[in-house]
């Protein structure tokens, strides 16, 4: 093997390594104060059909990792209240969508020194900017625009960790069968816009309480060094000795061993006559 082969594999392991501690760094860095940690997702029409129309925001939930309290909004729960028929919800569906972004922007008024945690929420099409959006779309004027530093993507940052190839498309649902975790009332985005045109409100509501639990479950796993994915610690930790040295003496075993050593050491030292 040629030297120049060697150094570029050991670099790009260095690399990941790198990107690794400081994505690993950045979550401890926010599940350390837990009770201003958000975990976030939100349900919508689909934004594959060929429609006119931004896609219609139709369920959100924001669960806290302290308190494990879930506050969710919805279209169905709005109509309930005033006393809309829902077999009729059709015809008040803008009134209804913007009365529940009101009450998700005033929720994020008193709440704009948390963290939010959520999975892929980046752009116009799905994100945060979305929900802006539909809000200004309905006659909203006050939206709270979150600062890039309170929101961490957990789905981009497991990336970083472990390199794309880390669990199958879509990758939520692989790691929930990877880590055994219970798929009761989740449905994929698809369902879940299928769901809003079945008018199953509460099924579809029931699922996003759901991701908000996944999410925080997966996001809690990889804190913890429990979460499971394909790949096997050699693809894990790279493919070069300088890699597999950084990984081995970055685990908390090789710390530990270190620990003891120093005490020994000094417990060697103190020791009468092992100075002189």
């Amino acid at each position: 093997m040629k030297p120049r082969v060697l150094e570029g594999d050991t670099v790009n392991a260095s690399r990941l390594l790198a990107k690794r501690r400081e994505s690993r760094r950045q979550l401890e860095q926010i599940f350390a104060q837990p009770n201003v940690v958000n975990v976030i997702h939100y349900s919508c029409e689909s934004f594959y059909d060929d429609k006119p129309t931004s896609p219609r925001i139709t369920s959100i939930a924001v669960r806290n990792v302290g308190s494990r309290q879930t506050t969710s909004f919805s279209i169905h729960q709005v109509a309930e209240r005033s006393g809309v028929d829902l077999t009729q919800i059709e015809a008040t569906y803008d009134e209804l969508e913007g009365e529940m972004l009101r009450e998700f922007y005033n929720f994020l008024r008193t709440h704009q020194n948390h963290k939010w945690v959520h999975w892929s929420m980046r752009d116009i099409n799905y994100g945060f900017p979305a929900l802006e959006h539909r809000y200004q779309v309905l006659g909203g004027t006050d939206p709270v625009t979150l600062p890039d530093a309170d929101l961490f993507d957990i789905s981009a940052k497991l990336i970083d960790i472990y390199g794309p190839q880390y669990a199958p498309h879509p990758r939520q649902e692989s790691l929930m069968r990877l880590n055994n975790i219970s798929d009761q009332h989740f449905l994929s985005g698809k369902e879940e816009a299928d769901a809003f045109t079945r008018r199953a409100y509460v099924q579809l509501h029931q699922s996003t309480l759901r991701k908000v639990d996944v999410i925080h479950n997966i996001a809690e796993r990889e804190l913890s060094g429990m979460l499971r994915t394909r790949l096997g610690w050699w693809q894990r930790n790279g493919s070069s000795v300088t890699g597999l040295v950084e990984a081995v003496t970055d685990t908390w075993v090789y710390k530990v061993l270190g620990f003891i050593g120093i005490v020994a050491s000094i417990a060697s030292w103190a020791r009468p006559g092992s100075g002189s």
